[in-house]
């Protein structure tokens, strides 16, 4: 292994120490289990596609189908390629380091650490909600990015990744939420595409 690679590992484990280990307190630990929970979000979720229904009505469907194809490529991409491939052991399964790190939640997951799924599904959606909705909801779009960098440094503050892990998931989420977010642009005709709605019709002069 490199030099600066095993540098690179050292300093994102110390960092995953400090914050697991040192800069926790009650609060964070009886919020962030129940927060970084994909189930707790659902509402979000239902709220969002019953937003884009009454306010699109059909032309929404496109977008709610490339809105779970995100999340479908993000999770894949993922989990069965990037997991896969590195094979990098969750600190929670570390024999080292799982004798000095708290685990805050019930189990740790039997899959590989780098990339977060978590940090990749969440960025990859927030990413193509802030492209593709950005001319309706403006600078509101941002909050989105935070929602998804609070999930993922509660994956770090419960045991189950290390910082670069959900580093690199975001940035990757990012990317491949963009991609889609283009795609979704390019293959909707301008009668059948969100902006649309934006649209009056001219008066004659």
């Amino acid at each position: 292994m490199p030099g600066w690679l095993q540098a690179l590992i050292h300093a994102d484990q110390d960092l995953f120490m400090l914050l697991n280990t040192v800069l926790t307190n009650n609060w964070l630990d009886n919020i962030l289990p129940w927060w970084r929970d994909a189930n707790t979000w659902i509402p979000l979720y239902v709220f969002l596609l019953v937003f884009m229904i009454i306010n699109f009505g059909w032309r929404s469907v496109g977008w709610i189908i490339f809105l779970i194809a995100t999340a479908s490529l993000t999770d894949l991409v993922s989990s069965w390629f990037f997991k896969d491939y590195f094979m990098r052991v969750r600190p929670c399964n570390d024999p080292f380091l799982a004798t000095q790190a708290r685990l805050l939640i019930n189990r740790c997951p039997s899959s590989f650490s780098f990339t977060s799924s978590h940090a990749t599904n969440h960025f990859g959606a927030a990413m193509f909600i802030f492209v593709t909705l950005k001319p309706f909801i403006g600078k509101w779009g941002w909050l989105f990015f935070a929602w998804a960098a609070t999930i993922c440094y509660g994956q770090v503050y419960v045991g189950v990744h290390y910082p670069l892990d959900v580093l690199a998931g975001g940035l990757l989420g990012c990317f491949l939420g963009w991609l889609m977010s283009k795609i979704y642009g390019a293959i909707h005709t301008k009668g059948l595409s969100l902006h649309a709605a934006l649209k009056t019709p001219e008066v004659p002069s």
